[in-house]
């Protein structure tokens, strides 16, 4: 059950952080990989810049705030 709750939080982190992007997501799976490893950036370079967020929600809006990150690193070198 954790591992479909990891995989709906990183499908809608994916979406919202491209919806904020305004370039669309990248379909179901796309933006699944995108919410997951914007997590995993988010909870690794949040902390070094001194922003924490704890909680569930707290962890959705990492995952966000690294999918947004990931998705700019990403439309910069496709240009």
């Amino acid at each position: 059950m954790d591992l479909i709750i990891f995989l709906a939080i990183g499908a809608l982190a994916g979406w919202l952080a491209g919806v904020i992007m305004k370039g669309g997501g990248f379909g179901l799976i796309g933006d699944i990989i995108v919410g997951i490893l914007g997590s995993f950036l988010g909870g690794w370079l949040l902390p070094k810049v001194g922003l924490n967020f704890g909680g569930e929600f707290g962890g959705f809006i990492t995952a966000v705030i690294g999918a947004v990150i990931l998705l700019f690193i990403v439309r910069l070198i496709k240009k």
